[in-house]
């Protein structure tokens, strides 16, 4: 008798040459593979059986499977209910596919199995139950159990199964893996038929379904992803159809027009851009467009249009507020001053302050006014960072820096095209950059009359128009104008809109000039002098009392901010521990008093150098790093002389010593 051929073959178990048998054939082999089996029962090596087979048969035997008893092993309740829900995803995908696999053997059935060889899912005749397992330690040999072994497509003769209850119901099966993105086995399709129906091409048919229902998975897989992704990005995406209707948008977006737009609608009818429509649209790049999707909401958005496959497009979109609030992140657009920070204890000051500290319970406008250089901008930071605007920005513009015939375009924004030269899709004004914020006009006397009228407009409406566009721009911000000249005056002369100045000067803020808060001098001298030598890492230099005279009798024309470039400067030039008169600037050392006034006003001089001496006899010590013998010879004393002092000022060397 000649062997028939099974070697070979489609995923390397079957080639395009098997004839698997049918018919009368079929009934030759189950006679072969029953007298292969009753040999190796006896304790024989069998002939007609399959390497991968008698293997399997061996593994059963040895595992002490008993081929005559026949039931079903289940996990524990809870334990399928998880494995149930783990594999849910791929049931539910799996499902019509066995369905459809069905429709070509309904005679047969099929089942599911995850990668440890549980029953998920089956349908057709002579049912699997759902959670039962199908391995070898389990079953004994079986089609399903080869497959999760060998990982590969396989088939099984009804002869060649372990358990008696499978070989008696003359039934062939074929069985495939089912593979994750990764080429991971996740499940197992088995195919029972017939032997009547049952041949090569059932292979291929089994292995094609398991193909199918791994790429469903992947393509879900990459579904979800792109949907996470979309989800994820921190701007609005649309997608439309050829027709303009949205297919998909997300989580952004629909923030943004706050759950109006969803799939299935029209684009241009829910959104109502203005001027526009996005299904003509078929490129743009960040250009400035507004959607009106209800009576009472007005949305100004950066939008992007890129076409799709299929005659769709994607749209991109950024809110202009969310934008201006990267952009003033990115400028550093925020107030760092606070009224703990302003230095000085004048009663001049002091009331400026205490002034300057009521105007934060409000949002009227206020006006400082004072010579230049007095910190009028640090007392407008002061103020929004002790309103309810201090999380929000601050905007500080020079009025009078700015040219002429740019300075309503830099306040109140313009559109695209407005002008030769603007920039395309327009820009965003200072007073939309400080939406909730503060806006500190400098200079504001300098402000075109042109530029006047459009800011009293703003003040009176709270909107701005942008230059070219046809519609206001609400806005909420508060305004702090600052000026060192007469505006009165300027009224009286033309040169500033009288109902503009009444707007401004709502709560008058005058600051004070240094001259008029000498006493403040040597605080704030000392205040830049630690400022100014930690940003030079140089060793803290001291004010001799007569250079502290001298600074305090100067009238300070460029006031606080004169005061601190001197500082600097003499620090920048000196090499020495002390800054004496002769080490300051030549308009400084002339307001000195002659010596012969400086001799009558000696116990007063005393006086001061008895004050100052204690703090002097510190400094050194603490440049010195406490070495009495230096610190002697660096002030012109004894070294007894240094030690009676020491005891007189109830100083210890011992601190200063690292």
């Amino acid at each position: 008798m000649n062997q028939p051929t099974l070697a070979g073959g489609i995923d390397a178990e079957c080639d395009g040459q098997l004839s698997l048998p049918a018919g009368g054939e079929a009934s030759r082999w189950d006679n072969l593979l029953e007298q292969a089996r009753r040999d190796f029962d006896a304790g024989r090596e069998p002939e007609f059986v399959r390497p991968d087979v008698l293997s399997s048969w061996k593994s059963s035997r040895s595992a002490g499977i008993n081929p005559a008893h026949f039931a079903y092993n289940f996990p524990p309740d809870e334990m399928l209910k998880q494995i149930l829900a783990d594999n849910s995803e791929l049931i539910e995908v799996a499902g019509s596919i066995m369905e459809n696999l069905l429709a070509y053997n309904p005679d047969g059935h099929i089942n599911l199995t995850d990668a440890q060889g549980i029953t998920l899912s089956c349908c057709g005749r002579d049912l699997t139950p759902v959670g039962s397992i199908l391995t070898e330690s389990e079953m004994g040999t079986n089609c399903t159990a080869r497959c999760l072994k060998q990982q590969r497509l396989v088939y099984m003769l009804n002869g060649e199964n372990w358990k008696l209850a499978l070989r008696q119901r003359h039934l062939q099966c074929a069985a495939a893996p089912i593979r994750d993105a990764d080429g991971c086995m996740i499940g197992v399709l088995t195919l029972t038929a017939s032997q009547d129906n049952f041949h090569y091409h059932t292979l291929g048919t089994v292995q094609a379904a398991a193909e199918a229902i791994g790429q469903q998975l992947i393509l879900r897989a990459l579904l979800a992803e792109q949907k996470s992704i979309l989800e994820t990005l921190n701007e609005g995406v649309i997608v439309l159809d050829r027709s303009g209707m949205i297919k998909t948008i997300n989580r952004y977006a629909r923030q943004i027009f706050h759950g109006l737009a969803r799939p299935g609608q029209q684009a241009d009818k829910v959104l109502n851009p203005e001027n526009t429509r996005l299904a003509t649209m078929t490129f743009c790049n960040d250009r400035e467009i507004v959607f009106n999707p209800t009576e009472n909401q007005r949305l100004c958005c950066q939008v992007s249009i890129m076409p799709a496959p299929g005659g769709g497009k994607v749209i991109a979109l950024r809110e202009n507020q969310r934008i201006r609030a990267i952009t003033r992140r990115v400028m550093g657009v925020s107030a760092s001053y606070t009224f703990d920070m302003l230095c000085g204890s004048a009663p001049a000051l002091k009331a400026a302050m205490d002034k300057a500290r009521s105007s934060c319970r409000s949002d009227s406008t206020v006006l400082l006014t004072g010579e230049s250089g007095t910190g009028k901008e640090l007392f407008a930071q002061a103020i929004h960072n002790g309103s309810l605007r201090c999380g929000e920005p601050f905007i500080a513009v020079n009025c009078g820096a700015l040219p002429r015939d740019l300075v309503q375009s830099e306040l109140f924004g313009y559109m695209d095209g407005a002008f030769t030269g603007s920039r395309r899709g327009g820009a965003a004004g200072k007073f939309e950059l400080a939406e909730g914020g503060t806006l500190f006009l400098d200079e504001i006397g300098d402000m075109p009359l042109e530029a006047q009228t459009s800011l009293l407009r703003v003040l009176q409406e709270s909107e701005v128009v942008r230059i070219g566009a046809s519609h206001p721009v609400k806005v909420n911000v508060r305004i702090i104008a600052a000026t060192n000249c007469n505006l009165i005056r300027a009224v009286e002369t033309g040169a500033f809109r009288r109902d503009l100045y009444y707007r401004l000067n709502v709560i008058s803020i005058p600051v004070p000039a240094l001259r008029e808060r000498s006493s403040d001098i040597p605080a704030l001298t000392e205040w830049f002098r630690e400022k100014v030598c930690t940003q030079l890492k140089k060793i803290n230099v001291q004010f001799t009392p007569r250079a502290m005279e001298a600074l305090s009798r100067y009238h300070w024309p460029g006031n606080v901010r004169e005061l601190e470039n001197i500082v600097e400067r003499v620090i920048n030039i000196n090499d020495g521990l002390f800054i004496d008169v002769q080490d300051l600037p030549d308009e400084v050392t002339n307001s000195i008093p002659p010596a012969d006034a400086a001799c009558h006003d000696a116990p007063h001089q005393a006086v001061r150098l008895d004050v100052n001496e204690r703090a002097h006899i510190i400094s050194t010590l603490d440049a010195l790093n406490g070495n009495l013998r230096q610190a002697a010879q660096l002030m012109g004393l004894s070294r007894a002389g240094l030690y009676n002092k020491l005891r007189k000022y109830q100083i210890s060397a011992d601190e200063f010593r690292r």
